[in-house]
Formats: C-alpha cells, sequence, structure tokens
C-alpha cells in the first residue's frame, strides 16, 4: 500500500511525527547530539529533504503547501534555536531552502517521469 492511500488521520499522524522528531533534533543542546562530521549546513539541508519528501509521500497531491509548511518550519525553528541557547543563522535557513528545492526537484521530476510512462 503506498502511503499516500492511508486514511488522513495515520497520515497527519506520520508527519507530526517527522516534523516533532525535527523539532528535538533542533532545540537539544549541541553538545547532546552525534557529530556525523558532515556539517551543519548539510545536516540542515539533508532533514528539510528528508521533511519535504516524507510531506510528498503521504500527500504527493500538495505539491506547495508541503515545501511552503517545510521553509516556514525552518524560520520557526531557527527563532526557536535563539530562545534556547543554540545558534540562531539565517545560513541554516538558506541550507534547509536547498533541501526543499532538491526534494521539490526530484518530486517533480519522478512524477514527471511517471506520468511519460
Amino acid at each position: 500500500m503506498l502511503p499516500s492511500r492511508l486514511p488522513r488521520p495515520i497520515r497527519l499522524g506520520l508527519f507530526a511525527l517527522a516534523v516533532a522528531i525535527l523539532f528535538l533534533l533542533c532545540v537539544l543542546p549541541s553538545e547532546d547530539l552525534p557529530d556525523p562530521g558532515t556539517g551543519d549546513s548539510f545536516e540542515h539541508s539533508a532533514a528539510w529533504f528528508v521533511l519535504t519528501m516524507t510531506g510528498y509521500l503521504l500527500a504527493p497531491r500538495r505539491v506547495l503547501a508541503i515545501p511552503a509548511f517545510a521553509l516556514a518550519y525552518g524560520v520557526f525553528i531557527e527563532v526557536v534555536q535563539g530562545f534556547v541557547g543554540r545558534d540562531s543563522d539565517i545560513r541554516d535557513v538558506a541550507a534547509d531552502a536547498v533541501g526543499v528545492a532538491l526534494a521539490v526537484g526530484l518530486f517533480l521530476a519522478g512524477r514527471r517521469w511517471l506520468a511519460a510512462r
């Protein structure tokens, strides 16, 4: 069964879980988190790519709403980080936008490819 075929409350719950996990990773003290050695910008891009693709897997018809939410969420996270003792950095929002843009591009290319088959 495709994730987009699950009942709406389950899809919303799964997306909310992804949002909550990302929130925790972004507000926990950075010294409490493992350092994969990939760099902060890559980690932001990867996290927002995964968030956006998760949204598309669960609600593929929300072509604009998913990336709009992801970008707004990135700004929200940076504001919150300023209040919890983590660095609030506009470059992180730019990295988030890169991850979202890559996910949108991949999603649209995949959809176009499937339509042409």
